[in-house]
């Protein structure tokens, strides 16, 4: 990836100029920021009504818990969806 070529950039430089490090370590620190900042702003309290019990705990911990249950039952359901897949080619 040349983004910069040689036009008004000295030889010396062009060789310690890196954009794609650059582009790295910018895409991490928005990264970091963002998830400062998400979880700076979901730390309300919230009750959370289940079938049999209630929880008081904070929106984060909600979010992250349906993350983690949504990626579980990908990952199950590709499973499943596989295997199938690999019952009928038979």
């Amino acid at each position: 990836m040349r983004l910069f070529r040689g036009r008004g950039i000295d030889p010396e430089a062009r060789e310690t100029f890196q954009p794609r490090l650059w582009l790295i370590v910018v895409g991490l620190a928005l990264l970091a920021a963002y998830i400062v900042a998400f979880i700076a702003e979901n730390n309300k309290k919230v009750t959370v009504h289940f079938v049999l019990w209630s929880a008081h705990t904070s929106v984060i911990w909600v979010v992250l818990l349906t993350l983690v249950i949504g990626l579980v039952a990908g990952l199950l359901l590709s499973q499943l969806v596989r295997r199938r897949s690999r019952r009928e080619s038979r």
